[in-house]
């Protein structure tokens, strides 16, 4: 089990490391001013310093890292500590994120523009599908999952709205992937914001629906 754990941390912390790396050999190959920001058509419309963009690498793959480290320590219930190794497996695949998304943003700023944005929509997608893959094992707690009012109130109410909102967010990761194979930009856009907008908020009103039913079945 140690050393599983060992294994983990190493690959976890190896991801992190991968950008970092990355930006090390292509520093003197950007310029002093990179694109910062794209429009929907992946052209750039905002620039910064390569110093900043060094900064957003730092802050979305280590700061990110070391936040989910503390975690489990700042937990006032402790309820991440007994998700054991699922929590870990979380991490990984927040680790992989990040180090995929901040790789593309130092090739991007170095090309000047979004070549294939298709690779956001398959990423952010993918990170959808297996964050609600992970869902159902996740405790009622204040960082992580579907946070509502109503599903840190009930136990109950935040076991069914993770076991319905994993399934949407599979569903939805799925249809965010697909949007990758619509040629017309401001469509896909628009499919995939639409999809990200009914994922989050669903779960959210379910979560109120259920928390009424529970308290009206009390009385």
């Amino acid at each position: 089990m140690k050393q599983r754990s060992t294994l983990l941390e190493t690959l976890i912390w190896g991801l992190a490391l991968i950008p970092l790396i990355y930006l090390f050999i292509n520093w003197q190959a950007l310029p002093d001013r990179v694109p910062i920001h794209f429009n929907y058509k992946g052209e750039a419309d905002d620039w910064g310093s390569k110093n900043f963009l060094a900064g957003v690498v730092l802050v979305v793959t280590l700061g990110l890292n070391l936040l989910l480290l503390a975690i489990p320590a700042i937990d006032p219930k402790d309820k991440i500590t007994h998700m054991g190794s699922k929590y870990h497996q979380l991490r990984l695949m927040l680790s992989l994120f990040s180090s995929a998304l901040t790789v593309f943003i130092i090739y991007s700023a170095k090309a000047g523009s979004l070549e294939n944005s298709n690779f956001i929509h398959l990423l952010v997608g993918g990170l959808f599908i297996a964050f609600g893959n992970y869902f159902q094992a996740i405790k009622p707690n204040y960082f992580i999952g579907i946070r509502t009012p109503w599903t840190l109130e009930s136990e109950t109410v935040w076991r069914k709205t993770h076991r319905i909102g994993g399934r949407l967010w599979m569903v939805g990761g799925v249809l965010m992937c697909l949007t990758a194979l619509i040629n017309d930009p401001i469509l896909r856009l628009v499919i995939f914001l639409a999809t990200a907008a009914i994922v989050v908020l669903v779960p959210v009103v379910y979560s109120f629906v259920e928390q009424r039913k529970e308290r009206q079945a009390a009385h």
